[in-house]
């Protein structure tokens, strides 16, 4: 088999067909020689076993060699080639682990939407700052209920005073946002058939810094 084939990806939903978790191509391969997971062809959104889903990589593989086929990854046997699952289903697991979201500049701009909290300007992320609404010159910490993205030219402003001082007012109170997804997905390893499955607050999003 290509060991980078096996390296890559594959993107796991419980039984409710939510997103859970990503594994690589060679544990998913495995679950669903398993019986634990089905092979979720990402066309026709249809779960296949082990058997039917090398019954179909045998089709696909010979409609490939004729130039009709669908392209995408492969992994060999020593008696046939295997489409790789970019997509498994979980048969028995409907649990959806959820974590904190922990307090981070990433976690900030997500929340905030890229969006300056004062004049709702999105400058791009290197002219946004964090501010604190109570400034830590006044008692001020750094939590989610006391930080807000500003545009630069909105930070200046506003500097060490409060919101009334400044005359500056919030677009909306800054909160703790809900517990999120237990995992993330980088953008070098997303496919775009996950892309049906899984909402934007999945994708990780390099921050400049």
């Amino acid at each position: 088999m290509l060991t980078y084939a096996l390296d890559g990806r594959t993107l796991v939903l419980n039984r409710t067909w939510t997103a859970i978790s990503t594994t690589s191509v060679r544990n998913a391969l495995g679950l669903v020689y398993r019986d634990v997971a089905r092979a979720v062809c990402t066309d026709t959104f249809t779960p296949h076993d082990f058997d039917s889903w090398a019954e179909l990589s045998r089709a696909r593989s010979e409609a490939a060699r004729d130039g009709s086929g669908v392209p995408g990854e492969w992994v060999s046997t020593v008696s046939q080639r295997i489409r790789v699952p970019e997509v498994v289903v979980l048969r028995n697991y409907a649990g959806f682990p959820r974590r904190t979201v922990a307090f981070s500049r990433r976690n900030l701009y997500r929340r905030d939407g890229f969006t300056c909290q004062y004049c709702g300007a999105q400058p791009g992320t290197e002219l946004l700052s964090i501010d604190h609404v109570v400034p830590r010159s006044r008692g001020g910490r750094s939590t989610w209920e006391n930080c807000v993205l500003a545009c630069l030219d909105c930070n200046k402003r506003k500097a060490s005073r409060t919101l009334e001082e400044a005359g500056l007012r919030l677009d909306r109170h800054p909160v703790r946002p809900p517990g999120g997804p237990a995992f993330e997905i980088s953008l070098g390893t997303r496919r775009p058939s996950w892309e049906r499955f899984v909402s934007e607050r999945y994708w990780t999003i390099e921050l400049q810094s």
